[in-house]
C-alpha cells in the first residue's frame, strides 16, 4: 500500500473539510450509528468546524492515488473540557498537571474507510500524529461498544481512566490516556 500521510492545522483543514466529513460519512454511515442523529454527517461537520479554530488543532491525512483513505484529528486538550471535568479524582494526578500545562493532546476522531482497515493504517495514523505532537501525553475517548477501536487502543498502551458522555445524546465513552513516553 503507497500511502502518502500529510499534516494539516485547521486553516488548511478547512479547506477540504468536506473530504474529511465524506469519509466520515462512509466510516458511520454503517449500522448501529447510520440511524443515530449524534453520528450524523452534518453533526460531525458541525463538531468538526468548531474544533477547526481550537488550540493546537491538527490532522493528519492519509492518501492513497489521490484519494483520503483515512484521517486523525485532535488539538490540545482544554484543562476545562466537560468531559475531562467530568473525571474528576478517576484522572491521574500527573495527567492533570500536564492538562493544566497545555501538555495533553486530544486525539478527538481516528478513522479508516472500511475498505483500508486492518492494514495497519490506524495504527501508523496515529502514531504519526503522536509523534509530531509537543504534548507529553495522549488522551481520548472511545465508545464502549466500538470494540474493534477500543481493543486497539488498550493494545496501543491506552488506560481507561472512566466513562462520559459527550452530550445528552451521545453514548457512552471510556476516558483513556496514553501515558508520557517523554
Amino acid at each position: 500500500m503507497d500511502v502518502r500521510y500529510q499534516r494539516c492545522d485547521g486553516v488548511a483543514a478547512k479547506g477540504i473539510a468536506d473530504e474529511l466529513v465524506a469519509v466520515y460519512a462512509q466510516v458511520y454511515g454503517v449500522p448501529p450509528y447510520d440511524e443515530d442523529p449524534f453520528f450524523s454527517a452534518q453533526s460531525f461537520s458541525d463538531r468538526l468546524y468548531s474544533a477547526l479554530d481550537t488550540a493546537g488543532f491538527e490532522t493528519v491525512i492519509a492518501h492513497q492515488e489521490g484519494q483520503i483513505i483515512g484521517y486523525v484529528h485532535g488539538a490540545t486538550l482544554p484543562a476545562d473540557r466537560p468531559w475531562w471535568d467530568s473525571l474528576g479524582d478517576l484522572r491521574p494526578t500527573d495527567l492533570c498537571r500536564a492538562a493544566e500545562a497545555s501538555q495533553v493532546f486530544w486525539l478527538r476522531e481516528l478513522m479508516v474507510l472500511p475498505t483500508h482497515t486492518n492494514r495497519g493504517l490506524g495504527r501508523q495514523l496515529h502514531d504519526t500524529v503522536i509523534a509530531g505532537r509537543a504534548e507529553t501525553s495522549t488522551a481520548l475517548t472511545c465508545i464502549t461498544d466500538n470494540q474493534p477501536a477500543h481493543d486497539a487502543y488498550l493494545r496501543w498502551g491506552y488506560t481507561i481512566m472512566g466513562q462520559i458522555k459527550h452530550a445528552p445524546e451521545s453514548p457512552v465513552y471510556d476516558a483513556m490516556y496514553l501515558p508520557s513516553s517523554r
